[in-house]
């Protein structure tokens, strides 16, 4: 007989193999899961401690006797004195009353006179410098960082001369000389250059009222500053 017959199943017979085998392993799964292994106790071994490992500490006891206080507390410094601002009143500036010519007066006298210090002097010297001269004290607001307040302060101080102004000759001057006057803008000198290359030489305000640039508020200041020599 061939081994074969003896393995031989019929379909029904594998099918209810098959069903066994899938039981079996159901069952093993439930068991598990509702009887899951326990780990075995771990027996840990007990902990001698020497008796020489554990030592007292020593708490030292808070001296407050006088001499501990004293031996603590620093040496008492001397207090700083506050910083003062003030500043005296320089010999070196005028006393009150003194009036300074603003043409004539160099960087030095004008450094005397209270209120004005080097930078100040400096700006009022270069400013005159531009115009030629001061023909009033009140130009002295146009200087850079004087206000309305330090002028009223300074105006007492000082009187003008106007014989100490220096003005452009407008018929011999260039165009670069002439526009470095702080009062006379760029579209002016132009405009006066055209007219003194047609004229050839201009004799006065005459000749300057026809040019609509020198309007007629322009010659309250401008006739200090330009001569027709």
């Amino acid at each position: 007989m061939n081994i074969q017959d003896y393995l031989y199943f019929s379909p029904g017979d594998r099918r209810a193999l098959s069903i066994i085998f899938v039981l079996i392993l159901v069952g093993w799964m439930l068991f598990y899961v509702f009887n899951p292994p326990q780990p075995e106790p771990v027996v840990l071994a007990p902990v001698v401690q020497a008796e020489d490992s554990v030592q007292q500490r020593h708490v030292p006891v808070p001296d407050t006797s006088a001499q501990a206080k004293s031996r603590r507390t620093p040496a008492s410094k001397p207090k700083p004195e506050p910083r003062s601002f003030y500043q005296p009143y320089s010999s070196d500036k005028f006393p009150k009353g003194t009036v300074v010519e603003l043409n004539s007066a160099d960087s030095t006298t004008l450094r005397r006179v209270p209120g004005i210090g080097p930078v100040f002097a400096s700006r009022i010297v270069r400013f005159r410098s531009l115009l030629g001269g001061f023909y009033t004290v009140s130009q002295l607001r146009e200087v850079y960082g004087i206000d309305e307040e330090r002028y009223r302060s300074l105006a007492p101080w000082f009187r003008v001369d106007t014989a100490g102004i220096v003005p452009l000759r407008v018929n011999q001057l260039s165009y670069k000389q002439l526009a470095s006057h702080p009062y006379l803008s760029k579209a002016q000198v132009r405009s006066l250059c055209s007219l003194r290359a047609l004229k050839r030489q201009l004799s006065g305000w005459g000749d300057l009222s026809l040019l609509e640039e020198f309007a007629a508020p322009q010659h309250r200041r401008l006739r200090h500053y330009l001569s027709f020599e």
